[in-house]
């Protein structure tokens, strides 16, 4: 029989290779994973386990992903465990701390990519080492894939993964970011299980006008009717309501676990038409959460106008970051949009990709529900639909069914959402304290036979 774990000496180990991890510079752009996955392929060989069950994947020169296997008997299909390495750049100047410094204090880790997801990586990587450790009788695979590219379009991970290896990472279920973490609520904890996503779509929004000399201005001027059009869609607030399979799920799942007469009123949120009026009604703690979740948003972040002090331009463009629900196409959206800033404006995509839906009717998500209960009996626990992005939609085309799954209890007043892609982005080591066996619990319960 295997010794029990020391989970106190599991997290440390968790700490110190999650600093190794974060003292590795992954900005994305402009795309270097390579330190990183070497530093896990490191920690791999150095526990003993088979040169030949690591692969190492070069997508483009220093684009890398890794992909390691413990072997089951086969009777189930795998379980992937799969963490992006790369990063998104940082500001120095504004951080307490070095972002590449892997550096603890306050009772944190510090460090850009502690929480987006070299934090949540390196708890995949813990439990996958415990299993090797404990010598658990798998009845399916445990895959491990530190991938690349996950903050900059999938190009080089998940998307080079599925077209060209798609043999490393064939699986039935997966665990990705973005789940199972206590989020504020009003009064409440809750842990959102994300079983859904966002795509991507990002648009270009032209206005043409009349080009002319600065010293005579003129109605008919590119800059101004962009800039009404970016007025109208700011003054409109929100595109039009679609409720989704996963959103009336998240709200039967939540008005369950509700007193009246917030029961009520988290009701009226399966209801298109009373939607809005609901959310309007409900605590405001709640509404961050809810309202990228019930319509398409869109988002203006980048500008471009003009080449001279003195020159009217003839064009005037910005950049759209719309996130389009599951079911919803960049037509549609685009059409939504334009209704709102009429047309003396055109929209043209630069940038797509499809958002991700998965059924929450598996003995996996149940098990996940109830794990996730055992670790804060208090808590709500719902299916989410994520405003963001992640490989789960380059690995459903795979037919792998992805659930964001990294299960810790955080200190209150404590926001995963502010500190990713944030300055002095950070974790508790408190949280991993909490997830770490939970997560290793559920991987023990689900590939055991």
């Amino acid at each position: 029989m295997p010794e029990p774990i020391e989970w106190p000496a599991a997290v440390d180990e968790t700490v110190r290779n999650l600093a190794r991890l974060l003292q590795a510079d992954t900005s994305n752009p402009p795309g270097n994973e390579w330190p990183a996955i070497q530093a896990i392929r490191d920690i791999l060989l150095r526990e003993g386990f088979p040169e030949d069950e690591i692969t190492i994947v070069e997508a483009a020169p220093k684009r890398v992903s890794l992909i390691a296997r413990l072997r089951g008997d086969g009777s189930a299909r795998p379980l992937l465990l799969s963490g992006h390495v790369d990063v998104v750049p940082v500001e120095r100047e504004r951080w307490t701390h070095d972002p590449f410094g892997g550096e603890v204090a306050d009772g944190c880790i510090w460090g850009r990519g502690a929480v987006d997801m070299k934090g949540f990586l390196a708890m995949y990587l813990e439990a996958f080492l415990l299993a090797r450790r404990q010598g658990l009788p798998l009845k399916r695979d445990l895959i491990l894939a530190a991938i690349a590219d996950e903050e900059a379009g999938f190009d080089y991970g998940s998307r080079y993964l599925v077209d060209h290896c798609r043999g490393l990472i064939d699986a039935e279920f997966a665990f990705n970011e973005g789940g199972a973490m206590t989020l504020p609520m009003g009064n409440l904890r809750v842990y959102p299980i994300q079983v859904a996503e966002k795509g991507v779509c990002w648009l270009r929004m032209t206005a043409q006008g009349q080009a002319g000399h600065g010293s005579m201005p003129r109605e008919d001027n590119a800059i101004l009717h962009l800039a009404e059009a970016l007025g109208r869609l700011r003054r409109a607030r929100h595109l039009p309501v679609h409720i989704t399979p996963t959103f009336r799920s998240m709200v039967e799942a939540l008005a369950g676990q509700m007193r009246f007469p917030v029961r009520t009123l988290v009701g009226l949120l399966r209801h298109p038409l009373a939607a809005r009026l609901a959310l309007a009604a409900l605590p405001a703690g709640a509404r961050p959460l809810l309202v990228p979740m019930l319509s398409n948003s869109v988002s203006p972040t980048m500008l471009a106008a003009g080449s001279k002090e003195n020159v009217i331009p003839a064009s005037a463009s910005a950049v759209l970051d719309c996130r389009l629900l599951p079911g919803q196409t960049p037509e549609s959206a685009m059409r939504e949009i334009l209704a709102i800033t009429g047309r003396r404006v055109s929209l043209e995509p630069i940038h797509t990709t499809s958002g991700a839906e998965f059924s929450t009717d598996t003995p996996l998500y149940r098990l996940l529900v109830q794990a996730t209960k055992r670790m804060d009996p208090e808590g709500i626990v719902f299916p989410m639909l994520s405003p963001g992005a992640s490989d789960a939609a380059e690995y459903q085309r795979a037919g792998i069914k992805v659930y964001g799954f990294t299960p810790m209890v955080l200190p209150k007043g404590f926001s995963i959402m502010e500190l990713a892609h944030g300055h002095d982005e950070r974790l508790p080591i408190s949280a991993i304290e909490t997830g770490l066996p939970v997560l290793y619990d559920v991987i023990r319960e689900f590939c055991t036979a």
